[in-house]
């Protein structure tokens, strides 16, 4: 977002700020933190910037942790459904799986 004084080292924009809304054509709403109170959350496109991410931050390997027992290992539960599936020439058999941890709503064709 473009904003305040104006001069040679000052800063052009500050943010990022999440895009809540757009209102119109040409203005959007922002999600603005509480110290800015004070200002009317809605601009025009010709105030704000896309956001780019800074490529030189870097998140260290030290900060990341890797945990061996996290595997997650799907299991299928039962077939919900089967049909066949018409391809030019040839037909596949397919079937509806219910998998474990998972709704009937989230069942795959396989």
């Amino acid at each position: 977002m473009r904003f305040g004084k104006k001069g040679k080292l000052s800063p052009r924009y500050i943010g990022p700020f999440e895009i809540l809304e757009r209102v119109g054509n040409v203005a959007y709403q922002l999600a603005l933190p509480p110290k800015m109170i004070d200002f009317h959350n809605v601009f025009h496109v010709s105030m704000l910037k896309k956001y780019e991410p800074d490529p030189s931050y870097v998140l260290s390997q030290q900060d990341t942790e890797i945990r061996r027992d996290m595997s997650y290992i799907e299991k299928p539960i039962g077939i919900l459904d089967q049909k066949d599936q018409v391809l030019r020439n040839r037909t596949i058999p397919l079937v509806k799986i219910l998998w474990q941890h998972h709704t009937s709503d989230d069942a795959t064709w396989e």
